[in-house]
């Protein structure tokens, strides 16, 4: 009995044994095999930092407007007897749009203008009398009041014929046709949207804080979703005399010359105001950069040197101040100089004293032309 339980026990210690030996073994194995093992090196693309010219500028939205446009309306009510335009058509100053009827009034006119000869020779032979002696100064004045009220009577009724007729304030493209022939409109009524799209407009607002950056006469480029490809060349020609206290904005006009009349009022536009171009700044491409909640950095890329002589690529966070964007790239206002290399993609991966790999590639190049879904 003895003896079987000594075999039994002799028996586990061998099994445990094993099993730990085993273990110990495989845990130095994997020791030696990472001990071994290369440092792993991630693949990054890069950029090494040249002095260039830099022309930052300040971003606005707004909405075109035209030079000048106005919805046409009628000032007496009349029905319309006349079209004398087109919805679309070019007019010019003082083209006459529409005619309302006006018979009443020519015939008033008329008898008015009837009237005239016999006043006026009145209003002569009272003077003539006068001078004589044989009237007094009242029946003079009685025959000039006459003449006078006649003419205004005259002057009136031309006034509200002149009024009946509709005519183009100014040069422009004239909209859609809202009246008909036959129809009576009221006074007020809107007759058509007039348009000199000749040269365009554009109200946006700036901060106040950059009121000391704009001026008039300064250019600036401006986009529209039906061109975004094509910038519109503008200037500034009005500021706003006074901020608005509530929102701490000042109004901005810049006018846009629009001879392919591609600008329509209405239109939502961004607008990039040009600044004065800096010289030898530091511009760094927008995938570069680490934005996190402490601030932004840069993996810097430096040689570093192996024990036994031989050299890597190792990457470190670099915190850098950041200025104004365009286009993908940044202007960084510290942190790097001219000749450091940084990574520009694949940063996702690294971390302080990273070993990384240069690799070309285009993925962040532009292409000709963007895929159709």
């Amino acid at each position: 009995m003895k003896k079987w339980i000594a075999s039994a026990i002799l028996l586990a210690i061998l099994v445990f044994g094993s099993v730990i030996g085993f273990n110990m073994f495989k845990a130095s194995k994997i020791k030696e095999f990472l001990a071994n093992r290369p440092v792993p090196e991630f693949p990054v693309t890069s950029a090494t930092i040249q002095h260039e010219d830099w022309t930052p500028h300040l971003r606005a939205i707004g909405f075109i407007e035209p030079i000048q446009g106005v919805t046409v309306a009628n000032e007496v009510a009349g029905k319309v007897v006349k079209i004398n335009f087109e919805s679309g058509q070019k007019l010019k100053a003082d083209d006459a749009l529409i005619y309302l009827d006006s018979e009443v009034e020519k015939a008033n006119l008329k008898a008015s203008q009837g009237r005239m000869p016999a006043v006026e020779r009145n209003y002569k032979r009272m003077v003539s009398l006068f001078k004589k002696g044989s009237v007094s100064q009242g029946k003079v004045d009685e025959a000039e009041a006459e003449l006078l009220t006649l003419q205004g009577q005259i002057e009136g009724y031309q006034a509200t014929i002149s009024r009946r007729i509709i005519r183009a304030p100014f040069d422009g493209i004239a909209g859609l046709r809202n009246v008909f022939m036959g129809e009576y409109l009221k006074d007020g009524s809107d007759i058509v949207r007039l348009e000199d799209v000749s040269r365009m407009r554009l109200r946006f607002t700036v901060p106040q804080n950059d009121l000391n950056k704009i001026h008039i006469g300064q250019k600036m480029n401006i986009f529209v979703d039906a061109e975004p490809e094509i910038p519109f060349t503008g200037t500034i020609s009005a500021i706003e005399p006074a901020v608005n206290f509530q929102s701490g904005v000042i109004q901005v006009q810049a006018d846009i010359p629009n001879e392919a009349q591609k600008l329509r009022s209405g239109m939502f536009a961004k607008a990039n105001i040009i600044l004065p171009t800096e010289k030898s700044q530091i511009i760094i491409p927008e995938t570069a950069v680490n934005y996190t909640l402490y601030g932004e950095t840069v993996y810097l890329l430096t040689e570093q040197t192996n024990e036994d002589g031989t050299s890597y690529m190792q990457a470190d966070q670099q915190i850098v101040k950041l200025g104004n964007s365009k286009d993908g790239s940044v202007h960084v206002l510290d942190g790097l100089k001219k000749g450091d290399v940084i990574a520009t993609s694949g940063q996702v991966r690294l971390s302080n004293g990273a070993r990384v790999k240069i690799v070309e590639s285009d993925i962040l190049n532009k292409p000709a032309e963007i895929p159709a879904l």
